[in-house]
């Protein structure tokens, strides 16, 4: 039986959507889930210590998030654009959403910070996307942090107060739209005592696009076609976890855009890890075989998206909306400054 995209629907409250982070980016609950049995335990999260064992892998995407919002206007008539950076495509062209789009005709010219930043636009995409150029004085990065807003999901409508939360404490490539949002719950105090018990922590990037928080809007999943996010496996980190295969380690993934690059690697070279780079596009759900992923940490994810799929590939989709109706019974947060589940 083809499964379908309605599979995947649950039913959320409202009010467990978290709105903030918590002050202790630790404190969130953690959900552990037996992937073959579908066993529940409750938790919190500095509890991951207990299940990480020495010789592990602990796999960190170490993506930063870009101050991707930008709130310009149209020098000749004043009107407002609220532009939205999705992709560097090569130097100062980038990949965009403008809104509104049809203020947005190629050509346009767009001032932001009074002219500190400005740019014009080359080309017109699908759904408000534009193709557009930037010129400016001294460093891109410096002008965005000086200019931009941290690009929060739809779902979140409080104001973010400190930026830094919705950045991991090991964030280094710039370069994402959205959070890898797993990865929020850890601090430099719990990543110590997770070296000093034995765990390898290894970095790989993806850059996180705001196709992530699309919804799947065809209902036979075979029809779905999927975004493409650029990720990065070095060869210092792909040497240090073919020795932890070889010495029967696990590969623990934080958050599901690790498990898309491994996964995706672990495809191309036939369950080899090899350093290497590029484009994906995988689309993991339930019939997927991993080829490289033992165990990871996630969020809990919206119902009928692609990421709710990709845990349930892990387990079984009944196991896994089982876990979500329990999180929902036990007023678990969702979503990115949610609580985490331990899926092993």
């Amino acid at each position: 039986m083809t499964l379908q995209t309605s599979d995947f629907d649950f039913h959320l409250p409202e009010e467990l959507i978290a709105q903030t982070p918590l002050k202790d980016r630790t404190a969130s609950k953690l959900l552990i889930l037996d992937k073959k049995t579908g066993d529940i335990q409750d938790k919190h999260f500095h509890d991951i210590l207990d299940e990480l064992h020495p010789g592990d892998a602990l796999v960190m995407n170490n993506t930063r998030v870009l101050p991707a919002r930008l709130y310009g206007e149209k020098p000749e008539t004043g009107g407002h654009l609220e532009v939205l950076l999705l992709n560097n495509i090569e130097n100062d062209t980038w990949e965009t959403l403008i809104k509104p789009a049809k203020r947005a005709k190629v050509g346009t010219e767009i001032s932001f910070g009074d002219g500190r930043l400005k740019a014009v636009v080359k080309e017109e995409l699908e759904h408000g996307g534009r193709i557009i150029d930037f010129a400016y004085e001294g460093v891109f990065l410096e002008n965005l942090e000086a200019l931009g807003e941290m690009p929060l999901p739809p779902y979140i409508k409080e104001t973010l107060e400190d930026q830094e939360r919705y950045q991991t404490v090991y964030a280094k490539e710039n370069g994402s739209a959205a959070a890898p949002t797993a990865g929020l719950h850890f601090t430099q105090e719990l990543m110590e005592k997770i070296e000093a018990k034995g765990i390898k922590i290894v970095y790989l990037t993806l850059h996180v696009g705001l196709g992530t928080f699309r919804p799947v809007n065809v209902e036979d999943l075979d029809n779905h076609h999927m975004h493409s996010e650029f990720y990065a496996l070095s060869e210092e980190s792909a040497e240090s976890l073919r020795q932890i295969k070889a010495t029967g380690g696990r590969i623990v993934a934080v958050g599901t855009t690790s498990i898309r690059t491994l996964e995706t690697i672990g495809t191309k070279f036939n369950g080899d890890i090899q350093a290497d780079s590029g484009w994906t596009e995988i689309f993991i759900k339930p019939g997927y075989e991993f080829k490289l992923v033992d165990a990871f940490t996630t969020n809990f994810h919206l119902p009928m998206s692609t990421l709710i799929m990709l845990v349930s590939a892990f387990s079984t989709r009944e196991n896994v909306l089982n876990a979500y109706e329990h999180a929902v019974a036990e007023e678990y947060r969702f979503f990115s400054f949610g609580d985490a589940m331990f899926v092993k």
